[in-house]
């Protein structure tokens, strides 16, 4: 199973109390204080780790309580910190506070971690609170209260290529073909519940990783289809890639198909329409004696989208897709602009 999206209590440990206490010994029958203070209450840390890609675990552990600190003891004596809890999350996940909305951090590394609360601090033992003028306290701070809040943790899976399109465009087949990744794959709208993730490599160029958006349809942004859901998913990806059916028993036309998709893509990020996007006509393998794939063409000339015929099944036109891939996302990882151009006058 898999789970994207999470609501937790975290409460941080409280402070120890500080310790009242006097010298008492049998020659010293009016020592000074010696009250310790109390320990610090432990904090609750939330750390990335690739070891998972799923929020899933946290859905049936939704309540976690630091240790309070110890409470200091006479003789001077401070009590111990309480531990840190540590939980975590997979790599890309976003850790909000689920009453203001606030980002308290995005995990987007490898060992990253954000302390969602602090403890509360140790009070101090009477024998701080010795001057010239108050030789014996008889009093101690309390520990602090150890901060509370629901966090709200949003997993924002990070990938190079992102797959989208209608249901039923191949966008599983195609994953599938390139990598190693193994979708559910049927002929049937939804096949696809969850986001897959599938490293590929091609050729002697650097591996990348591609992520199979579902769920979206006309209305996704409002929450039509599986698409509200999985949306946030494709804000992380450099490369959009729209795969669009040019099958001849294909349902609608393939234009008005990618329209549709880009609309709701805009109407849940703007910036999302922005993101560099080349068009994948597939299933060309099927497409029969119709007009699909030349219009699709012609429209993508004059819309300026670089378009690549492909067949998932039979893997025509695939290499020269990933090659494209390959090197636009070394290009983006460079981030250096004579790269950037370099690649550019390569595919154009």
């Amino acid at each position: 199973m898999f789970a994207d999206q999470v609501k937790i209590f975290v409460k941080a440990g409280d402070g120890g109390k500080g310790c009242i206490s006097f010298r008492r010994e049998k020659y010293v029958p009016k020592g000074g204080p010696n009250g310790g203070d109390g320990g610090k209450g432990g904090d609750i840390i939330v750390r990335a780790t690739e070891d998972l890609n799923t929020l899933l675990d946290l859905k049936y552990h939704l309540h976690y309580r630091a240790k309070r600190g110890e409470h200091g003891k006479g003789k001077n004596k401070h009590g111990k910190d309480g531990p840190a809890i540590i939980i975590h999350v997979p790599v890309g996940t976003v850790v909000k506070d689920f009453n203001t909305g606030e980002i308290l951090s995005d995990l987007t590394e490898e060992g990253m971690e954000v302390i969602a609360v602090k403890g509360g601090r140790g009070g101090k033992g009477n024998a701080f609170f010795v001057t010239s003028t108050r030789q014996a306290p008889r009093f101690a701070q309390p520990g602090e209260e150890g901060e509370e809040k629901w966090l709200l943790l949003e997993l924002k899976l990070i990938a190079d290529v992102g797959l989208i399109g209608m249901p039923n465009s191949g966008k599983s087949t195609l994953i599938s073909a390139i990598s190693s990744a193994r979708p559910k794959i049927a002929d049937y709208p939804f096949t696809t519940l969850s986001p897959v993730l599938g490293v590929v490599r091609h050729g002697d160029l650097k591996s990348f990783v591609v992520a199979d958006i579902p769920g979206l349809i006309e209305g996704a942004h409002k929450g039509a289809g599986l698409g509200f859901q999985f949306l946030r998913h494709v804000e992380r990806t450099s490369i959009l890639a729209h795969l669009v059916d040019v099958s001849e028993d294909s349902p609608g036309d393939p234009i008005e198909n990618f329209k549709i998709i880009n609309r709701e893509l805009g109407l849940y990020d703007p910036s999302l329409v922005e993101r560099h996007q080349v068009v994948v006509a597939n299933k060309i393998d099927v497409m029969g004696k119709g007009d699909k794939l030349p219009r699709l063409k012609k429209f993508c000339e004059e819309s300026g989208y670089r378009i690549f015929p492909i067949s998932a099944i039979t893997g025509k036109g695939i290499n020269d897709l990933l090659s494209y891939f390959s090197i636009k996302v070394e290009g983006l990882r460079s981030k250096t602009k004579g790269q950037a151009q370099q690649i550019e006058r390569i595919w154009t």
